[in-house]
């Protein structure tokens, strides 16, 4: 990608400072085209986002006759400034006062493939100018053409003589024109994050924005799909697009509905306290958004982006088959609910004696292994003293990953960095180190608080703790980098007068860090957790290697979650846990074999003690546990097919298919509807080759729910609907392997 840019910055070299001649700009993918045109007054104008037509140039007649919209309608990059008065993109406050910027088109430039290392990628840079200002704006475009993915963001630079002041600096404009918009995204909070809400955008501004400083994701998402011309839902029909910020901190999605009908989407930081200055000469680089477009309903935009993220959007970025034989996904034992704060050395042995004996692949110490002087043996101390606690493991850590090693698995271990207990060396020591405003209280959520990371010095702390664990023995395989609160009351000891930059520069800070971790450790798997599904976004998956879902490991409340990630997030980056019932992030009871039905859908794991199972579930747990390897790949590999939703049925059903459609593995599970006279629900299998014969079976029983099983059906038969297991009664499920013959 360097290459890409250092060849376009020197393509550009020749750009004007303003249009002579109107222009079309066409970013193409495989399927879909993003038209932009520029007019003969140098107004650059969104004029078509959808599935690719071909030759772009009749949209200058559009321009060229004005009788559309009489020169007015949808600026590619709005300000405030000249005749727009919408939600800007860009605002700009001068050292006059002016708030004024009016921006136009100078050039732009397409990097030819030959100069690029990825030939199914293709770079457009647009230079916008303001003459009065001196601002400048570049607009990337990043086409991936088999994904049908365009990524874009915006560099903002100050030609000008004297500092300015960002007010607002978005990523990303877009413009779309239908009759209806019907608007998918979440909400949420703990243990209950990625709940789907739809609505049907009116003539008004619709608002997601997060504040939160960081768990940025836990209420709301980062990402939406927009379903054009219609009222309902589908995964199968119609034109949808689907878009995702690549951002940790407050981000804010607006949807601008205008008197004329046309949608405007505005998606960036969050302006919310977040004024940014930029001194003459400096450049400000806006995250990343993502966008693509389907015309066969929301399945297909959901896979062009995980085809994307498999590729370009998560650590490890590569083909797909090169990726998961490089970064395997291991099954798991994770020790939090099996043994909290209360553990010895002794008790981890025998959990790791009970992952192996139960055909698991890695063992993860979480919470409660540190500290010595402030010990950390409940959640109230101990927090950023990251020193082994000797008392509960006097051989170390390095023994017991060592065991774990000599038994055959992968070892683990949690931290939380970014965080700190009042009752600590860290807290006493560095006081100035603590996120606090002057003379006011600094408000403790679960007994901690935040570690200032707009500070380079706290920067190089945090870098110190993730390398100083990693040196605590050469068989860490795996980190759990949580991140347990939000920001409160903020403040920077280290940015002075400057505070308007703290949430910025908190979150820039975080990817310094990371990407310094990346640099040293590349291949150590790193999961994302912030108290479950706290950073659930694309700008951290670049570090990370996965996310946790969620704290709520319920399998019920897990179908909700799990269906609404899925939307945007691809399922191999979702870690999915079996865990005892009742727990203490939901009183629900589900049955042993439909809590694991439903992690087998993502990175599969557990959290519980083994040591309390029964015979028969101990027996159930190995089953699902090895059937879970027959298919694992496909959960990694394969394309996701939405078969229904559990928010719109009694049903929850999905399956992934293998890219060549030979093999695919359904996940079936009846949520809410029971009767004593049975219920077979019949589900359409979606992403099969109808002239090919499957084979059908179902795993982890004795007896099937279904007629067909082992019998073998074409592709065009499983597509009718006539693939209807019996699921009689709430919390039934069934899992099936499909194997082309």
């Amino acid at each position: 990608m360097k290459r890409i840019l250092l060849s376009i910055a020197v393509l550009c070299t020749a750009l004007t400072a303003r249009a002579v001649e109107p222009a079309v700009i066409s970013i193409e993918t495989d399927h879909t085209q993003l038209i932009l045109t520029a007019d003969a007054d140098g107004n650059l104008r969104t004029r078509y986002y959808g599935a690719r037509f071909g030759n772009p140039a009749p949209f200058l007649l559009m321009d060229a006759s004005r009788h559309q919209d009489n020169g007015a309608g949808p600026m590619t990059y709005p300000t405030t400034g000249g005749k727009f008065i919408g939600t800007p993109a860009l605002h700009v406050r001068y050292a006059d006062g002016n708030h004024n910027t009016e921006l136009f088109y100078a050039g732009h430039v397409t990097a030819p493939e030959s100069i690029s290392e990825d030939t199914n990628r293709s770079v457009t840079r647009i230079r916008l100018e303001d003459p009065v200002t001196a601002m400048a704006v570049d607009l990337w475009f990043v086409a991936h053409k088999k994904e049908d993915v365009i990524v874009t963001h915006a560099e903002i630079t100050n030609r000008g003589k004297k500092s300015v002041e960002l007010l607002d600096y978005a990523s990303s404009a877009m413009h779309f024109e239908a009759d209806k918009y019907l608007l998918t995204h979440t909400w949420g909070g703990w243990a209950s994050e990625m709940q789907v809400d739809r609505e049907l955008l009116g003539h008004d501004t619709k608002v997601i924005e997060s504040r939160r400083g960081v768990q940025a994701t836990q209420s709301n998402n980062p990402s939406f799909m927009l379903s054009l011309n219609t009222e309902e839902f589908s995964e199968t029909a119609g034109e949808v697009i689907a878009g995702a910020l690549a951002w940790s901190g407050n981000f804010r999605l607006t949807f601008d509905r205008d008197d004329a009908g046309r949608l405007n989407v505005i998606t960036g930081i969050s302006p919310f306290a977040a004024t940014y200055p930029l001194a003459p000469g400096k450049t400000f680089h806006t995250p990343d958004m993502i966008w693509t477009f389907s015309d066969c309903g929301a399945g297909q935009a959901s896979r062009n982006l995980h085809r994307w993220a498999w590729k370009y959007g998560v650590h490890g970025k590569g083909e797909v088959s090169l990726y998961f034989e490089r970064h395997p996904r291991p099954t798991l034992l994770n020790s939090w609910e099996g043994a909290y704060f209360t553990f010895t050395t002794e008790t981890l042995l025998r959990m790791i004696d009970d992952a192996a004996g139960m055909g698991l692949e890695m063992f993860v110490l979480d919470d409660g292994w540190f500290a010595k002087d402030y010990p950390r043996n409940g959640d109230d101390a101990g927090l950023g003293d990251w020193e082994v606690n000797t008392d509960k493991l006097p051989e170390g850590i390095d023994y017991v990953a060592s065991y774990a090693h000599d038994k055959g698995l992968k070892f683990g271990i949690w931290i939380e960095p970014e965080m700190v207990n009042p009752q600590s060396n860290l807290a006493h020591n560095h006081p100035e180190w603590v996120v606090k405003s002057p003379g006011r209280d600094i408000y403790q959520e679960r007994n901690q608080w935040v570690l200032d990371l707009s500070n380079p010095a706290v920067q190089d702390f945090v870098y110190g703790i993730f390398d100083g664990v990693m040196q605590l023995s050469k068989n860490i395989d795996y980190v759990k980098w949580d991140c347990n609160r939000v920001i409160q009351s903020f403040g920077s000891t280290y940015l002075g007068q400057e505070q308007d930059r703290f949430f910025v520069e908190y979150c820039q800070g975080l990817y310094n860090v990371m990407r310094r971790i990346r640099a040293k450790y590349p291949d150590v798997l790193i999961q994302c957790c912030s108290s479950g599904g706290g950073r659930v976004d694309y700008g951290a998956l670049r570090y990370f290697d996965e996310i946790w879902t969620s704290d709520n490991t319920d399998g019920d409340c897990r179908a909700y979650i799990q269906y609404a990630t899925n939307l945007i997030y691809p399922p191999f980056i979702m870690g999915a846990h079996v865990s005892a019932v009742p727990n203490h992030q939901s009183g629900n009871v589900t049955p042993l074999k439909f809590r694991f039905d439903m992690a087998c859908a993502g990175r599969l794991g557990l959290e519980l003690q083994p040591k309390n199972f029964s015979a028969r579930e101990r027996a159930l747990a190995e089953r699902c546990i090895a059937s879970y390897y027959q298919y694992r790949d496909l959960v990694f590999n394969g394309d996701l097919y939405r078969l229904s939703s559990p928010y719109d049925s009694d049903y929850y059903a999905l399956m992934y298919v293998s890219p060549d459609k030979s093999r695919a593995v359904v996940y079936t599970y009846c949520l809410r509807y029971q009767n004593r006279e049975g219920s077979q629900h019949g589900f359409r299998l979606d992403g099969l080759d109808p002239e090919r014969s499957y084979r059908v079976k179902e795993l982890n029983v004795d007896r099937s729910c279904w007629w067909g099983d082992g019998k073998e059906f074409s592709g065009a038969f499983l597509g009718t609907g006539a693939f209807n297991p019996d699921l009689p009664q709430k919390y039934s499920s069934a899992v099936f392997y499909l194997e082309a013959k």
